[in-house]
């Protein structure tokens, strides 16, 4: 049996960081091969790894993922040697951060091999100080003393009183939300309040910010290195379940991430696809929100796990059939086929209805604009409808029409659609297609802003642009700024007089009547529909 072996055989009772019997037996065997040795422990004292390094770093490595409970800790120590009896180091804390261990201990090794030091450093529980861990000077390794099981136990239960959303008792996930960008510090405010807004409708309780701009992306962390201890420190502490991140994140990226961070990571696009998941209630509505989801699966599962593929050439390649991630792929295609089928069959369904609706010459009117900007709230007050309006994103994916009566008698059909939102995922826009081409039928789009959107212009900006990129901009557009109540009188005359628009609260009836005259004005009572707009 080798001296490693034996290593392995030893028990540390549970009170103490190391005994001194395997302390010395680390510390000798570390001088005499000139490497470090690390030992992980766990809280019952067995030694679960035996580590050799080389004479400046050890590497650790992947621990099990798994937490009980409201456990914060790993659940095991690592107490490993540093020759001519240097301190903790960077790379130290960095572990002690990352991999959540209960205690990182140092062993100092002397002239003669024996162990003459040792420094300990622990995470911390949120404090005003902003501290994510206290290291303990360097102490005589013969005076030293620590009960080791009561002290870890202490310490989580401290993490986890001064942690309130680790109590949580309505089964809300919590997330971290994390921004990082190559802008400016307005527009990253923008998104990330943005991003936040869209974790909330969805019921995720939101338990902190991290934030960093960089002047340029990491390729495969999106954070700098030494960001990611400050996530995962910030993370332990404030009890968080998953990570969302304000931006559209690579596959490569969330691999790593999340084996780096061992929290399940997400980013905004996965998110708004949630979000239209939950909400989605009409057949077309439900098919291309799957249809999207499963656009946006196929690249993360196919380089999920391609080292296991049969089907490429060369030795080890051959096997008794289809692995299942290929079988998973395969289905998944098979799946994007039909959908796209069923939404086509859809919008030949609806290209038979429009020619019916233009021979009785009802113009259509289409509301469009940001999301959650008052659309749905604005076609209930106009037609005494109830289409549910709630203040948060996405309220309404499907299609809705009701009849509109204008002053002169006229009767137009109004159109609710689905909100716009800055960078909307590509797939999610070819998927909205069919929704969308509702656009092109309409002779008038009443584009509707939130007055009082701190970032009021850049929410125009974007509708306008998507309505470019829809090949819309040609369509007469009626702007409307809603939630004018809430702004001072002077404040409405200014945005009157600079967008030219018609201001109006949607909650108002009386103040919509110069919308309605302006919609009767653009389509001109008595042209037929096809000649209108």
């Amino acid at each position: 049996m080798t001296r490693l072996e034996r290593l392995y055989r030893r028990r540390v009772p549970v009170e103490k960081v190391i005994s001194p019997e395997l302390a010395r037996s680390c510390t000798e065997l570390s001088h005499e091969i000139r490497r470090q040795i690390g030992l992980l422990i766990n809280r019952r004292g067995i030694i679960e790894s035996v580590i050799i390094g080389t004479d400046r770093q050890l590497v650790i490595p992947q621990l099990a993922r798994s937490r009980s409970g409201l456990r914060l800790l790993r659940g095991v120590r690592f107490v490993h040697t540093h020759l001519n009896n240097q301190p903790l180091t960077k790379d130290d804390l960095t572990d002690l951060a990352l991999l959540r261990l209960d205690l990182m201990a140092v062993l100092g090794v002397g002239d003669g091999g024996e162990p003459v030091s040792i420094s300990l450093a622990h995470l911390l529980p949120p404090n005003p100080q902003g501290k994510a861990y206290e290291t303990w000077a360097p102490q005589s390794f013969q005076t030293f003393q620590c009960r080791c099981d009561q002290f870890v136990q202490s310490l989580e239960a401290e993490i986890s009183k001064a942690t309130p959303s680790l109590r949580r008792t309505d089964g809300s996930p919590g997330a971290l939300l994390v921004s990082v960008t190559e802008g400016n510090r307005a527009d990253q405010e923008e998104r990330l309040w943005e991003c936040q807004d869209l974790a909330t409708s969805q019921g995720i309780q939101v338990v902190g910010t991290v934030v960093q701009r960089l002047p340029r992306i990491n390729p495969k962390y999106v954070l700098g290195v030494g960001k990611i201890t400050e996530v995962i420190i910030h993370a332990l502490q404030s009890g968080a379940d998953l990570l969302i991140f304000d931006r559209d994140l690579t596959p490569t990226q969330i691999r790593s991430l999340s084996e780096m961070i061992e929290l399940k990571v997400i980013d905004r696009t996965q998110l708004i696809l949630d979000i239209f998941a939950s909400r989605a209630h009409s057949r077309a509505g439900k098919i291309q929100v799957e249809l999207a989801q499963l656009k946006y699966l196929l690249p993360r599962l196919s380089q999920s796990s391609t080292a296991f593929s049969r089907l490429g050439g060369g030795i080890g390649a051959r096997g008794p059939g289809e692995t299942k991630l290929e079988t998973d792929l395969r289905r998944i295609r098979d799946r994007i086929h039909h959908l796209e089928r069923e939404l086509k069959a859809l919008s030949r369904q609806r290209d038979q209805q429009r020619p019916r609706r233009l021979r009785r010459g009802i113009p259509v009117v289409s509301i469009v604009g940001y999301t959650n900007a008052g659309k749905s709230t604005l076609l209930n007050t106009l037609t005494n409808s109830h289409v549910p309006a709630k203040n948060r994103p996405f309220e309404t994916l499907d299609t809705v029409n009701r009849r509109l009566r204008l002053p002169a008698g006229r009767h137009v059909i109004l159109t609710d659609t689905v909100g716009f939102i800055r960078d909307l995922p590509q797939d999610l826009l070819e998927a909205f297609c069919t929704t969308l081409d509702e656009l092109r039928q309409a002779d008038v789009l009443v584009h509707v802003v939130d007055a009082t959107a701190s970032d009021r212009d850049q929410q125009i900006h974007v509708v306008e642009g998507l309505l470019r990129e829809l090949e819309l901009q040609h369509v007469t557009r009626v702007l409307v700024m809603n939630k004018c109540d809430r702004l001072a009188p002077e404040d409405v005359d200014v945005l009157e007089r600079r967008f030219q628009a018609i201001c109006v609260s949607a909650l108002r009836k009386e103040t919509l009547a110069p919308l309605r005259d302006a919609i009767a004005g653009v389509l001109e009572p008595g042209v037929p529909a096809a000649e209108a707009g």
